[in-house]
Protein backbone atom coordinates (compact mmCIF):
# COMPACT_ATOMS: atom_id res chain seq x y z
CA UNK A 1 0.00 0.00 0.00
CA UNK A 2 1.31 3.18 -0.94
CA UNK A 3 2.22 5.63 1.82
CA UNK A 4 3.44 9.63 0.48
CA UNK A 5 4.74 12.05 2.65
CA UNK A 6 5.56 15.49 2.06
CA UNK A 7 8.33 17.61 3.66
CA UNK A 8 7.31 20.92 2.03
CA UNK A 9 10.14 23.30 4.08
CA UNK A 10 9.25 27.35 3.17
CA UNK A 11 10.08 29.33 6.20
CA UNK A 12 13.09 31.33 6.36
CA UNK A 13 14.21 29.87 9.76
CA UNK A 14 14.13 26.40 8.79
CA UNK A 15 15.70 26.94 5.16
CA UNK A 16 18.95 29.12 6.58
CA UNK A 17 19.70 26.18 9.10
CA UNK A 18 20.18 23.51 5.90
CA UNK A 19 23.23 23.05 4.21
CA UNK A 20 21.58 22.13 1.19
CA UNK A 21 21.52 23.00 -2.25
CA UNK A 22 18.53 25.21 -3.09
CA UNK A 23 19.20 27.58 0.46
CA UNK A 24 22.83 28.06 0.56
CA UNK A 25 24.00 27.91 3.90
CA UNK A 26 24.92 31.01 5.69
CA UNK A 27 23.62 33.14 3.09
CA UNK A 28 22.26 36.62 2.91
CA UNK A 29 19.93 35.78 0.12
CA UNK A 30 17.13 33.62 -0.06
CA UNK A 31 14.21 32.32 -2.10
CA UNK A 32 11.06 31.41 -1.33
CA UNK A 33 8.78 29.59 -3.76
CA UNK A 34 5.06 28.27 -3.07
CA UNK A 35 3.32 26.09 -5.52
CA UNK A 36 -0.52 26.55 -4.95
CA UNK A 37 -1.02 23.33 -4.63
CA UNK A 38 0.58 21.97 -1.15
CA UNK A 39 1.90 18.74 -3.19
CA UNK A 40 3.46 20.88 -5.78
CA UNK A 41 1.13 18.20 -8.72
CA UNK A 42 -1.40 19.11 -10.78
CA UNK A 43 -3.60 17.27 -13.31
CA UNK A 44 -3.27 17.57 -16.96
CA UNK A 45 -4.55 20.52 -18.00
CA UNK A 46 -4.85 22.44 -14.81
CA UNK A 47 -2.69 25.67 -14.56
CA UNK A 48 -0.11 25.89 -11.68
CA UNK A 49 0.88 28.95 -10.20
CA UNK A 50 3.80 29.67 -7.89
CA UNK A 51 4.38 32.72 -4.98
CA UNK A 52 7.56 33.39 -5.47
CA UNK A 53 9.75 35.54 -2.66
CA UNK A 54 13.68 37.24 -2.85
CA UNK A 55 14.84 37.85 0.30
CA UNK A 56 18.21 39.67 1.44
CA UNK A 57 18.40 39.34 5.51
CA UNK A 58 15.42 37.28 6.09
CA UNK A 59 13.77 40.58 4.24
CA UNK A 60 11.53 40.61 1.09
CA UNK A 61 13.37 42.34 -2.00
CA UNK A 62 10.92 44.67 -4.43
CA UNK A 63 13.01 43.82 -7.29
CA UNK A 64 12.56 42.44 -10.75
CA UNK A 65 13.33 39.01 -11.61
CA UNK A 66 13.60 37.16 -14.83
CA UNK A 67 12.30 33.61 -15.50
CA UNK A 68 11.98 30.81 -17.62
CA UNK A 69 9.37 27.95 -17.57
CA UNK A 70 10.47 24.84 -19.84
CA UNK A 71 9.85 20.79 -19.25
CA UNK A 72 11.97 19.19 -17.02
CA UNK A 73 15.22 18.48 -18.39
CA UNK A 74 14.69 20.05 -21.62
CA UNK A 75 14.60 23.71 -23.24
CA UNK A 76 12.43 27.01 -21.96
CA UNK A 77 9.18 27.37 -23.46
CA UNK A 78 8.66 30.33 -22.33
CA UNK A 79 10.24 33.38 -20.47
CA UNK A 80 9.66 36.28 -18.63
CA UNK A 81 10.32 39.25 -15.99
CA UNK A 82 8.15 40.14 -12.98
CA UNK A 83 8.16 42.58 -10.63
CA UNK A 84 8.24 41.39 -7.00
CA UNK A 85 5.95 44.27 -4.76
CA UNK A 86 6.44 43.87 -0.94
CA UNK A 87 8.76 41.31 -2.04
CA UNK A 88 6.42 38.74 -3.69
CA UNK A 89 5.06 38.11 -7.25
CA UNK A 90 2.28 35.39 -8.40
CA UNK A 91 3.80 33.23 -11.60
CA UNK A 92 1.42 31.16 -13.47
CA UNK A 93 3.27 28.39 -15.41
CA UNK A 94 0.54 27.48 -17.08
CA UNK A 95 -0.30 23.43 -17.61
CA UNK A 96 0.94 20.16 -19.91
CA UNK A 97 -1.07 18.74 -22.26
CA UNK A 98 0.75 15.24 -21.49
CA UNK A 99 1.78 13.43 -18.37
CA UNK A 100 5.26 15.31 -16.82
CA UNK A 101 7.03 18.14 -14.99
CA UNK A 102 7.44 21.67 -15.46
CA UNK A 103 10.19 23.48 -14.27
CA UNK A 104 9.84 27.18 -13.49
CA UNK A 105 14.06 28.79 -13.79
CA UNK A 106 14.64 31.80 -11.74
CA UNK A 107 16.90 34.44 -11.82
CA UNK A 108 17.59 37.77 -9.75
CA UNK A 109 20.01 40.36 -9.99
CA UNK A 110 21.30 42.31 -6.87
CA UNK A 111 24.75 43.92 -5.70
CA UNK A 112 26.12 42.97 -8.96
CA UNK A 113 25.47 39.59 -8.43
CA UNK A 114 23.22 36.56 -10.08
CA UNK A 115 20.94 34.41 -8.17
CA UNK A 116 19.39 31.55 -9.51
CA UNK A 117 16.65 29.15 -8.24
CA UNK A 118 13.93 26.98 -9.74
CA UNK A 119 11.29 24.68 -8.96
CA UNK A 120 9.46 22.04 -10.68
CA UNK A 121 5.77 20.90 -10.08
CA UNK A 122 4.25 17.73 -11.59
CA UNK A 123 1.08 17.08 -14.37
CA UNK A 124 -0.44 13.28 -13.72
CA UNK A 125 3.41 11.97 -13.01
CA UNK A 126 1.02 8.38 -12.27
CA UNK A 127 0.52 8.32 -15.94
CA UNK A 128 4.04 8.58 -16.54
CA UNK A 129 5.20 5.72 -19.25
CA UNK A 130 9.01 4.40 -19.80
CA UNK A 131 10.18 5.03 -23.39
CA UNK A 132 12.18 2.14 -23.38
CA UNK A 133 11.05 -1.46 -24.30
CA UNK A 134 11.29 -4.59 -22.56
CA UNK A 135 13.00 -7.25 -24.54
CA UNK A 136 11.97 -10.66 -24.56
CA UNK A 137 15.11 -12.58 -23.87
CA UNK A 138 15.85 -9.74 -20.93
CA UNK A 139 15.95 -12.70 -18.35
CA UNK A 140 17.49 -15.09 -20.11
CA UNK A 141 20.27 -12.69 -21.03
CA UNK A 142 20.86 -12.34 -17.09
CA UNK A 143 20.20 -15.34 -15.86
CA UNK A 144 23.13 -16.67 -18.46
CA UNK A 145 25.10 -14.07 -17.45
CA UNK A 146 24.96 -14.54 -13.65
CA UNK A 147 25.67 -18.60 -14.23
CA UNK A 148 28.78 -17.57 -16.41
CA UNK A 149 30.39 -15.54 -13.32
CA UNK A 150 29.36 -17.59 -10.67
CA UNK A 151 30.99 -20.63 -12.87
CA UNK A 152 34.32 -18.89 -13.12
CA UNK A 153 34.90 -17.90 -9.41
CA UNK A 154 32.86 -20.42 -7.04
CA UNK A 155 31.67 -19.07 -3.70
CA UNK A 156 34.48 -20.42 -2.06
CA UNK A 157 36.85 -17.82 -3.47
CA UNK A 158 35.00 -15.08 -4.30
CA UNK A 159 37.91 -12.96 -1.51
CA UNK A 160 41.00 -12.06 -2.37
CA UNK A 161 41.81 -9.95 1.09
CA UNK A 162 40.07 -9.14 4.52
CA UNK A 163 41.42 -7.25 6.84
CA UNK A 164 40.37 -5.33 9.82
CA UNK A 165 40.51 -1.16 9.77
CA UNK A 166 41.02 0.14 12.73
CA UNK A 167 40.23 3.40 11.99
CA UNK A 168 36.83 2.86 11.18
CA UNK A 169 36.27 -0.04 13.99
CA UNK A 170 34.71 1.16 17.33
CA UNK A 171 34.09 -0.36 20.83
CA UNK A 172 30.52 -2.43 19.56
CA UNK A 173 31.90 -2.22 15.51
CA UNK A 174 34.03 -4.16 13.25
CA UNK A 175 35.00 -3.15 9.59
CA UNK A 176 36.60 -4.97 7.46
CA UNK A 177 38.42 -3.94 3.92
CA UNK A 178 37.51 -7.14 1.45
CA UNK A 179 38.64 -7.92 -2.44
CA UNK A 180 36.35 -9.33 -3.35
CA UNK A 181 36.99 -11.32 -6.88
CA UNK A 182 33.72 -10.96 -8.99
CA UNK A 183 34.37 -12.59 -12.03
CA UNK A 184 37.17 -13.79 -14.60
CA UNK A 185 38.66 -10.60 -14.57
CA UNK A 186 37.53 -8.25 -11.96
CA UNK A 187 36.91 -7.68 -8.65
CA UNK A 188 35.65 -5.15 -6.13
CA UNK A 189 36.35 -3.74 -2.85
CA UNK A 190 34.18 -3.18 -0.13
CA UNK A 191 34.30 -1.82 3.52
CA UNK A 192 32.35 -4.18 5.59
CA UNK A 193 30.78 -2.88 9.24
CA UNK A 194 29.47 -5.43 11.68
CA UNK A 195 28.35 -5.65 14.93
CA UNK A 196 31.41 -6.69 17.55
CA UNK A 197 28.74 -8.85 19.39
CA UNK A 198 28.76 -12.79 18.11
CA UNK A 199 25.55 -13.19 16.88
CA UNK A 200 22.89 -13.87 13.65
CA UNK A 201 22.08 -10.75 11.96
CA UNK A 202 20.68 -9.36 8.75
CA UNK A 203 23.08 -8.26 5.90
CA UNK A 204 22.72 -4.99 3.97
CA UNK A 205 24.71 -4.47 0.10
CA UNK A 206 24.99 -0.39 -0.37
CA UNK A 207 26.42 -0.01 -3.78
CA UNK A 208 28.02 3.52 -4.46
CA UNK A 209 26.90 6.62 -6.12
CA UNK A 210 28.46 7.33 -9.38
CA UNK A 211 31.63 8.14 -10.55
CA UNK A 212 35.38 7.09 -10.18
CA UNK A 213 35.74 7.56 -6.65
CA UNK A 214 36.73 6.16 -2.88
CA UNK A 215 33.78 5.08 -0.69
CA UNK A 216 33.12 8.31 0.87
CA UNK A 217 33.37 8.62 4.41
CA UNK A 218 32.90 4.80 5.95
CA UNK A 219 31.64 5.63 9.32
CA UNK A 220 28.97 7.87 8.10
CA UNK A 221 26.89 4.73 8.24
CA UNK A 222 27.72 2.92 11.29
CA UNK A 223 24.49 3.06 12.82
CA UNK A 224 23.60 0.10 10.67
CA UNK A 225 26.20 -1.99 12.76
CA UNK A 226 25.64 -0.57 16.12
CA UNK A 227 21.51 -1.10 15.23
CA UNK A 228 22.39 -5.04 14.50
CA UNK A 229 23.49 -5.29 10.72
CA UNK A 230 26.05 -6.68 8.63
CA UNK A 231 26.60 -4.11 5.77
CA UNK A 232 28.87 -4.20 2.75
CA UNK A 233 29.53 -0.65 1.25
CA UNK A 234 31.02 -1.17 -2.07
CA UNK A 235 32.79 0.07 -5.14
CA UNK A 236 32.43 -0.73 -8.73
CA UNK A 237 35.48 -0.27 -10.78
CA UNK A 238 38.21 -3.18 -8.96
CA UNK A 239 40.29 0.57 -6.70
CA UNK A 240 41.28 0.12 -3.72
CA UNK A 241 39.62 2.72 -1.51
CA UNK A 242 42.60 4.18 0.13
CA UNK A 243 44.14 5.33 -3.20
CA UNK A 244 44.77 9.69 -2.72
CA UNK A 245 42.21 11.61 -4.55
CA UNK A 246 44.90 12.52 -7.21
CA UNK A 247 45.07 8.84 -8.08
CA UNK A 248 40.91 8.47 -8.39
CA UNK A 249 41.27 11.98 -10.63
CA UNK A 250 43.88 10.06 -13.19
CA UNK A 251 42.06 7.21 -13.56
CA UNK A 252 39.20 8.93 -14.37
CA UNK A 253 40.72 11.32 -16.72
CA UNK A 254 41.18 8.16 -19.49
CA UNK A 255 37.54 8.27 -19.84
CA UNK A 256 35.72 11.06 -21.74
CA UNK A 257 34.89 12.28 -18.66
CA UNK A 258 34.31 11.46 -14.98
CA UNK A 259 31.48 9.00 -15.90
CA UNK A 260 32.52 8.20 -19.14
CA UNK A 261 32.72 4.48 -17.89
CA UNK A 262 28.97 3.96 -18.06
CA UNK A 263 29.06 4.71 -21.91
CA UNK A 264 32.03 2.20 -22.64
CA UNK A 265 31.25 -0.35 -24.93
CA UNK A 266 27.49 0.46 -25.36
CA UNK A 267 27.28 -0.63 -28.50
CA UNK A 268 27.37 -3.91 -27.46
CA UNK A 269 25.18 -5.55 -24.98
CA UNK A 270 27.76 -8.55 -23.92
CA UNK A 271 30.98 -6.43 -23.34
CA UNK A 272 28.92 -3.05 -22.01
CA UNK A 273 30.96 -1.67 -18.58
CA UNK A 274 27.68 -1.76 -16.56
CA UNK A 275 27.70 -5.68 -17.03
CA UNK A 276 30.10 -6.52 -14.82
CA UNK A 277 29.18 -4.07 -12.43
CA UNK A 278 25.35 -5.38 -12.08
CA UNK A 279 27.13 -9.26 -11.97
CA UNK A 280 29.23 -7.76 -9.51
CA UNK A 281 26.67 -7.21 -7.43
CA UNK A 282 25.11 -10.32 -7.28
CA UNK A 283 28.74 -12.00 -6.19
CA UNK A 284 28.30 -9.67 -3.22
CA UNK A 285 25.24 -10.86 -2.22
CA UNK A 286 26.81 -14.54 -2.61
CA UNK A 287 29.27 -13.57 -0.08
CA UNK A 288 27.08 -11.93 2.35
CA UNK A 289 24.84 -14.93 2.45
CA UNK A 290 27.87 -16.93 2.99
CA UNK A 291 29.11 -15.44 6.05
CA UNK A 292 28.37 -17.77 9.48
CA UNK A 293 26.79 -14.73 11.12
CA UNK A 294 24.46 -14.39 8.80
CA UNK A 295 20.61 -14.64 9.97
CA UNK A 296 19.92 -16.90 7.25
CA UNK A 297 16.50 -15.03 6.00
CA UNK A 298 16.93 -11.08 6.17
CA UNK A 299 18.57 -9.71 2.74
CA UNK A 300 18.63 -6.10 1.95
CA UNK A 301 19.84 -3.36 -0.33
CA UNK A 302 20.21 0.19 0.14
CA UNK A 303 21.67 2.95 -2.13
CA UNK A 304 21.41 6.27 -3.94
CA UNK A 305 21.26 7.57 -7.55
CA UNK A 306 23.44 4.93 -9.12
CA UNK A 307 23.85 3.44 -5.81
CA UNK A 308 20.01 3.48 -5.95
CA UNK A 309 19.61 1.86 -9.43
CA UNK A 310 21.63 -0.91 -8.47
CA UNK A 311 19.96 -1.54 -5.42
CA UNK A 312 16.77 -1.72 -7.68
CA UNK A 313 18.44 -4.08 -9.99
CA UNK A 314 20.05 -6.78 -7.86
CA UNK A 315 16.77 -6.62 -6.23
CA UNK A 316 15.40 -7.94 -9.53
CA UNK A 317 17.99 -9.91 -10.04
CA UNK A 318 18.30 -11.88 -6.91
CA UNK A 319 15.69 -13.68 -5.28
CA UNK A 320 17.40 -13.78 -2.11
CA UNK A 321 16.91 -10.07 -1.10
CA UNK A 322 14.16 -9.23 0.95
CA UNK A 323 13.07 -5.49 0.88
CA UNK A 324 15.13 -2.56 -1.38
CA UNK A 325 15.89 1.46 -0.45
CA UNK A 326 15.99 3.18 -3.52
CA UNK A 327 17.35 7.12 -3.40
CA UNK A 328 16.44 9.47 -6.76
CA UNK A 329 17.72 6.14 -9.08
CA UNK A 330 19.94 7.03 -11.86
CA UNK A 331 19.89 4.68 -15.24
CA UNK A 332 16.30 5.17 -15.57
CA UNK A 333 14.72 5.55 -18.69
CA UNK A 334 17.79 7.15 -20.37
CA UNK A 335 16.47 6.93 -23.70
CA UNK A 336 13.42 8.87 -22.64
CA UNK A 337 15.13 12.06 -24.34
CA UNK A 338 14.03 10.22 -27.59
CA UNK A 339 10.71 11.08 -26.57
CA UNK A 340 11.38 14.73 -26.31
CA UNK A 341 10.89 14.88 -22.61
CA UNK A 342 13.40 13.87 -19.55
CA UNK A 343 15.78 11.07 -19.36
CA UNK A 344 17.78 9.80 -16.92
CA UNK A 345 21.27 10.33 -15.89
CA UNK A 346 24.07 10.10 -17.13
CA UNK A 347 21.95 12.17 -19.81
CA UNK A 348 23.61 10.58 -22.86
CA UNK A 349 21.23 12.29 -25.72
CA UNK A 350 21.35 15.64 -23.63
CA UNK A 351 25.11 16.09 -22.86
CA UNK A 352 26.31 14.27 -25.72
CA UNK A 353 24.02 13.39 -28.31
CA UNK A 354 24.86 9.41 -28.62
CA UNK A 355 21.91 7.65 -28.60
CA UNK A 356 21.99 5.60 -31.60
CA UNK A 357 19.84 2.89 -32.77
CA UNK A 358 22.17 0.32 -31.31
CA UNK A 359 23.50 1.74 -27.58
CA UNK A 360 19.31 2.29 -27.13
CA UNK A 361 18.86 -1.54 -28.15
CA UNK A 362 21.77 -2.24 -25.57
CA UNK A 363 20.23 0.24 -23.17
CA UNK A 364 17.34 -1.60 -22.92
CA UNK A 365 19.17 -4.52 -20.99
CA UNK A 366 20.84 -2.37 -18.25
CA UNK A 367 18.03 0.25 -17.82
CA UNK A 368 16.38 0.01 -14.30
CA UNK A 369 12.76 0.77 -15.56
CA UNK A 370 13.28 -3.21 -16.76
CA UNK A 371 14.28 -4.36 -13.51
CA UNK A 372 12.10 -2.22 -11.55
CA UNK A 373 8.94 -4.56 -13.11
CA UNK A 374 10.98 -7.64 -12.00
CA UNK A 375 10.92 -6.64 -8.21
CA UNK A 376 8.88 -8.78 -5.68
CA UNK A 377 10.27 -7.96 -2.90
CA UNK A 378 9.09 -4.47 -1.03
CA UNK A 379 10.83 -1.28 -2.20
CA UNK A 380 10.90 1.99 -0.37
CA UNK A 381 11.73 4.79 -2.73
CA UNK A 382 12.96 8.60 -2.19
CA UNK A 383 12.96 11.26 -4.44
CA UNK A 384 12.37 15.31 -4.94
CA UNK A 385 11.39 17.14 -7.61
CA UNK A 386 14.18 19.97 -7.95
CA UNK A 387 16.53 16.94 -9.13
CA UNK A 388 18.25 18.07 -12.24
CA UNK A 389 20.65 14.94 -12.01
CA UNK A 390 17.77 11.87 -11.56
CA UNK A 391 14.54 13.90 -13.03
CA UNK A 392 11.75 13.21 -10.81
CA UNK A 393 10.36 12.41 -14.50
CA UNK A 394 12.17 8.87 -14.41
CA UNK A 395 11.57 8.71 -10.59
CA UNK A 396 7.97 8.78 -11.48
CA UNK A 397 8.43 6.53 -14.48
CA UNK A 398 10.40 3.43 -12.01
CA UNK A 399 7.58 4.17 -9.05
CA UNK A 400 5.16 3.64 -11.60
CA UNK A 401 6.45 -0.14 -13.15
CA UNK A 402 6.73 -1.76 -9.65
CA UNK A 403 4.17 -4.00 -8.40
CA UNK A 404 5.74 -5.13 -5.65
CA UNK A 405 4.14 -3.64 -2.29
CA UNK A 406 6.01 -0.19 -2.39
CA UNK A 407 6.60 3.02 -0.23
CA UNK A 408 7.34 6.67 -0.64
CA UNK A 409 9.13 9.43 0.50
CA UNK A 410 8.93 12.39 -2.00
CA UNK A 411 10.68 15.72 -0.75
CA UNK A 412 9.90 18.10 -3.60
CA UNK A 413 12.20 20.49 -2.35
CA UNK A 414 15.08 18.13 -2.56
CA UNK A 415 17.34 18.37 -5.50
CA UNK A 416 20.38 15.56 -5.89
CA UNK A 417 20.12 15.24 -1.95
CA UNK A 418 18.80 12.89 1.59
CA UNK A 419 19.47 13.87 5.20
CA UNK A 420 20.45 12.19 7.65
CA UNK A 421 17.69 11.79 9.36
CA UNK A 422 16.08 10.03 5.73
CA UNK A 423 19.00 8.37 5.82
CA UNK A 424 18.12 7.18 8.96
CA UNK A 425 14.73 6.43 8.55
CA UNK A 426 15.93 3.88 5.54
CA UNK A 427 17.51 1.88 8.14
CA UNK A 428 14.55 1.79 10.46
CA UNK A 429 12.04 0.72 7.57
CA UNK A 430 14.39 -2.07 6.87
CA UNK A 431 14.18 -2.95 10.70
CA UNK A 432 11.10 -3.16 10.06
CA UNK A 433 10.93 -5.44 7.45
CA UNK A 434 12.69 -8.11 8.99
CA UNK A 435 11.95 -11.97 9.21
Amino acid sequence: MKRYFFILCFACSTMLALAVENYPYRSDYLWLTLPDHADWLYKVGEKAKVEVTFCKYGIPQDIEIAYEIGPDEMPATSHGKVKLKKGRAIIDMGTMKQPGFLDLRLTATMDNQKYEHHVKVGFSPDLLKPYTKNPSDFDAFWKANIEKVRKEVKNDKLIEKCERVDKYSTDDTDCYLLKIRTDRRHSIYGYLTKPKQPGKYPVVLCPPGAGIKTIKEPMRSVFYAKNGFIRLEMEIHGLHPEMTEEQFKEISAAFSDENGYVENALDDRDNYYMKHVYTGCIRAIDYLCSLPDWDGKNVFVQGGSQGGALSLITAALDKRVTACVANHPALSDVAGYLDKRAGGWPHMNRDHNMLTPQKVETLQYYDVVNFARRITCPVYLTWGYNDNVCPPTTSYIVWNLITAPKESLITPINEHWTTTDTNYGQMLWLKGKMK
